[in-house]
């Protein structure tokens, strides 16, 4: 352990309040030329962001899933992208921070490195894989010493600051009992290489989502995480703390987009006007109102169910089994109904949230991404479906 040397969680909020806003005037730049947010991120960094979930025995603030998640909202609020691409390493240092917690200290090197600066990215996206973190296309041969990985990684969030990419591959040696293997690449290690495949995204373009190829890159044992069986009978504390950590992460950053998608509704509907309404403007429209009304209803249902469910995760509550249809339906609902709060803005905004200088269309770009995130429309309902009519979900085929 390191000693403690991030200040106190009321200075670091309060220095955040300022620089969530700082991102905010950034994002449309960076949107616009396909930048990373390097500015929001060295000023984030600095002020301690990225070590909310850091234990305070490790140099962090020690903040659990459901604080956590609430401040991943309010920066998501000012600057969505920012706040999804470092969700990446926060939900490592969080569920690693959980098992440490509950006597499992076998990767305390990670709360450790993530307490002196170091940062750690998540690599579990792959063409063709949509059971993401369950099963894999990338192959891991066991060499002597570790791991040797070949294969194509995407959505690479954080690629041009990474210390640590963590990710998993596929052993098939023994076709009777494949594994997945659970590792983390320093970014020294040999034979990979980052293709530039993100510019130009429909949305979220400041993440730097860019593809990571490994090419046989060797993994040294100590840096192997977990080797579990494939499929949710491998769902042990770790891969359970992934989809935990990482979809109610997701979920928020969605939440925090909705809220300010309406926001900007809000704010741009008394300019609105009408030239045969013969009302001050088109707020006064029963149509409006009711579009208004609508996402106003998708903003109640979303706070109290994933606040609920975050807040149970963060005081122990056993759900057993049924944590993974907690977890992929909170994530689920938010996303569906951010892309409907969206899409109700964009009828009510008119062609004005066409043009760019409306600051609108950016926003409903960055929204179209929520449900295509694990757990994706599809899965999130297989998973509730059949983990709630107790049936075999590594059962094939499906």
């Amino acid at each position: 352990m390191i000693q403690a040397k991030a200040g106190k969680k009321e200075e670091l909020l309060l220095k955040l309040e300022d620089i969530f806003k700082k991102c905010q005037d950034r994002a449309a730049h960076y949107d616009a030329n396909n930048l990373f947010f390097k500015e929001d991120f060295d000023e984030l960094k600095a002020a301690g962001y990225l070590l909310i979930a850091v234990p305070k025995e490790f140099g962090g603030y020690g903040m659990l899933l459901d604080e956590a998640m609430a401040l991943t909202r309010k920066l998501a609020y000012h600057a969505a992208p920012t706040a999804l691409a470092l969700n990446m390493h926060i939900y490592w240092t969080g569920l690693i921070a959980d098992i440490w917690r509950a006597g499992d200290t076998s990767l305390e090197w990670v709360l450790a490195e993530a307490g002196r600066g170091k940062v750690f990215a998540a690599g579990h996206g792959e063409s063709g894989n949509d059971s993401p973190g369950l099963y894999s296309t990338c192959n891991a041969e066991n060499v002597e010493g570790g791991y040797k990985f070949t294969g194509h990684k995407m959505f690479g969030s954080l690629s041009p600051v990474w210390d640590y990419l963590g990710f998993h591959g596929q052993d098939n040696s023994d076709p009777a009992h494949p594994m997945i293997i659970h590792v983390f690449m320093p970014r020294d290690t040999a034979n990979f290489e980052i293709k530039n495949t993100w510019d130009n995204a429909l949305g979220m373009r400041a993440t730097r989502s860019d593809d990571t190829i490994l090419n046989g890159v060797f993994v040294p044992d100590k840096y192997v995480a977990r080797k579990v069986a494939p499929g949710f009978k491998g769902v042990d504390g770790f891969v359970l703390g992934i989809f935990a950590w990482a979809l109610f992460g997701f979920g928020n950053v969605y939440f925090g987009l909705a809220q300010r998608i309406v926001d900007m509704v809000l704010e741009k509907l008394p300019n609105k006007k009408s030239i045969s309404l013969g009302r001050p403007s088109m707020a006064y429209h029963g149509g409006i109102q009711r579009d208004v009304g609508d996402m106003i209803l998708e903003l109640e249902s979303m706070g109290p169910h994933i606040d609920t469910i975050a807040r149970e995760w963060s005081e122990g509550k056993d759900y057993g089994a049924a944590w993974g249809v907690k977890i992929v339906a909170a994530k689920c609902h938010i996303a569906e109904g951010t892309c409907r709060v969206a899409d109700k803005a964009m009828d009510v905004m008119g062609g004005f949230g066409l043009i760019h200088k409306a600051g609108f269309e950016r926003l409903f770009r960055d929204a179209r991404l929520a449900k295509i995130h694990p757990a994706n429309s599809y899965f999130a309902r297989e998973v509730m479906a059949k983990g709630m009519m107790g049936l075999d979900l590594d059962e094939r085929p499906r």
